[in-house]
C-alpha cells in the first residue's frame, strides 16, 4: 500500500513538471516579444523591490540614531530665552577691552553679543597668536570673551594634537562632550551654543564619532573673572 502511494505520487509529480513545461513552450513565444518597455518596467520594479527596503532599512537605523541621540545625557539643554534681547545685545555687557590670543575685540563683540547664526571665517583661529601662546602640555581653558567664566576645557581624553588636528580639519576650534564646562555652557534645540549669560559660542554639528562642538575662537579668548577684574 505505501509503494502505491509513493509509486503515485512520483506519478502525480511527473504529469505536473510534463504540464509546466507545456505552458512554458506554449506562451514561451509570447514571454519573447516582450518589448523594451516592458522589460524596463520589470527592471524598474526589481529596482524599488530593493531600493524601497533598503530605504526603509537606512531610515530605522536613522531613527534609532536619533533615538540614541535624544537618550544621550549631552548636550545639556537650554531655554531659548537664554538669548533675549538685554542691555547689550545678548549680553548685559560688551567683550572684555583686551582677549586673549590677539582675537579682535569689535569681531568678537558682533559675533557674541549682537549674533545668532554668523561666525568669524574658516581657520581665523590659526591666524591668531593661539597656537603661539597655548602650552600643548597641559590642558586649556577656555573663558567666556564677556564673563570670563571657563566655558571649555582641551584637550580632554585625547592629545593636544588629536585635538588640533581636528580643529584644523573643521576650521574652528572643535570640543566634545567631556570638553565642555556644562555649569557655564548650554545648547539650545537649534544646536546653536550659548553661555548661561547669552553669549553666542558657535553650534553642535555632530559627526559619526558624536557631538562636536563648533566654537569661535573669539568667543572664547577672554581673561578668568580673577585677572580680568
Amino acid at each position: 500500500f505505501k509503494l502505491i502511494i509513493i509509486v503515485g505520487c512520483f506519478f502525480l509529480k511527473e504529469v505536473y513538471s510534463l504540464r509546466n513545461i507545456h505552458s512554458i513552450r506554449k506562451y514561451g513565444h509570447k514571454m519573447r516579444m516582450l518589448d523594451a518597455k516592458s522589460i524596463a518596467e520589470q527592471e524598474k520594479s526589481s529596482f524599488r523591490d530593493i531600493l524601497f527596503p533598503s530605504l526603509l532599512f537606512i531610515g530605522s537605523l536613522s531613527g534609532i540614531r536619533k533615538v540614541t541621540a535624544k537618550s544621550s545625557e549631552f548636550p545639556v539643554f537650554g531655554p531659548d530665552n537664554l538669548m533675549s534681547p538685554k542691555s547689550h545685545g545678548t549680553s548685559d555687557k560688551p567683550v572684555q577691552q583686551k582677549l586673549k590670543y590677539g582675537c579682535d575685540v569689535a569681531l568678537a563683540d558682533r559675533i557674541c553679543n549682537y549674533n545668532r547664526n554668523w561666525a568669524e571665517f574658516a581657520g581665523y583661529w590659526t591666524s591668531t597668536n593661539f597656537l603661539k601662546e597655548v602650552d600643548p602640555t597641559v590642558v586649556t581653558t577656555f573663558y567666556d570673551s564677556v564673563t570670563g567664566l571657563p566655558l571649555f576645557k582641551a584637550p580632554v581624553g585625547r592629545s593636544f594634537e588629536e585635538w588640533k588636528a581636528e580643529s584644523m580639519v573643521h576650521g574652528w576650534p572643535s570640543f566634545r562632550d567631556n570638553e565642555v564646562v556644562w555649569e557655564n555652557t548650554r545648547s539650545l534645540k537649534n544646536g546653536e551654543m550659548v553661555s548661561l549669560t547669552g553669549t553666542h559660542l558657535g553650534h553642535n554639528l555632530p559627526d559619526r564619532t558624536g557631538n562636536r562642538y563648533c566654537i569661535n575662537l573669539v568667543s572664547i579668548a577672554g581673561y578668568p573673572i580673577s585677572s580680568s577684574s
